[in-house]
């Protein structure tokens, strides 16, 4: 029951990180990653590197209290007990939107940290897209559980859902490695930030797309400083 339930909040929650949008058949065509890579390209031989780069997505006074969950051959596994109800991990690119033509791009890296209501209402869809990625299923099969796990009733987001990336290690599209140093807050559908609007530090995260049940509205605040204290502007780029 537990797993189904988990399952069902993964699906309702996966505009979140992932978006729904599916051109994935198209985008196939044109992709250097057609399909999923082997396996090992995937993980990180080091574990302590793995974990040292999940701790990077959140300051220091967050991480070092966080549990760690390392990404194995059968899905995410708990590799440092926590403390402060925080979680951080390494995602991997089949979190990326279905229509992504890196969706399957072995090289890409993301921390994450979630707080504690985070943890329950949001990271559950993270492990969830591992688990169906390494139990082999294709992207249209993922795309189709999600599309019937949406149907269903969803539990209400958890107030105060945020997420921490500000690590300057991530590596989450070819083009030019990581984004910036942000947070994302997580709120019901529909919410109003004036995300994007001129002057507005506010950016919507994962775009809504009509006609998707999703409950969820993902926004984006930059923050001047990487998790290590260091400037955005000294990061990699």
């Amino acid at each position: 029951m537990q797993r189904k339930i988990l399952a069902t909040i993964a699906a309702g929650c996966f505009v979140l990180v992932v978006g729904v949008v599916w051109r994935a058949q198209a985008q196939d065509a044109k992709t250097p990653y057609p399909s999923m890579a082997p396996l090992d390209q995937y993980l990180i031989p080091d574990r302590n590197a793995e974990i040292t780069l999940a701790r990077s997505a959140a300051p220091e006074s967050i991480s070092r209290d966080a549990e760690v969950l390392v990404l194995g051959p059968h899905g995410y596994e708990t590799a440092v007990k926590g403390k402060n109800g925080f979680k951080c991990l390494v995602e991997r690119a089949w979190n990326s939107p279905f229509d992504s033509p890196e969706f399957w791009n072995p090289k890409l890296r993301g921390p994450d940290c979630y707080n504690p209501a985070a943890v329950r209402s949001i990271l559950p869809l993270v492990t969830q897209r591992a688990d169906w990625a390494l139990a082999g299923l294709s992207r249209t099969q993922m795309r189709d559980r999600v599309a019937a796990l949406s149907k269903k009733e969803v539990p209400a987001l958890e107030p105060g859902a945020v997420c921490y990336m500000m690590s300057k290690e991530a590596y989450l599209t070819d083009s030019d490695g990581h984004n910036m140093s942000h947070l994302m807050f997580y709120l019901p559908k529909g919410t109003a930030w004036g995300a994007d609007l001129p002057g507005s530090p506010v950016m919507q995260g994962q775009k809504e797309v009509p006609g998707t049940p999703e409950p969820v509205t993902e926004f984006l605040i930059p923050v001047l400083r990487w998790s290590d204290g260091t400037p955005q502007m000294a990061g990699k780029h």
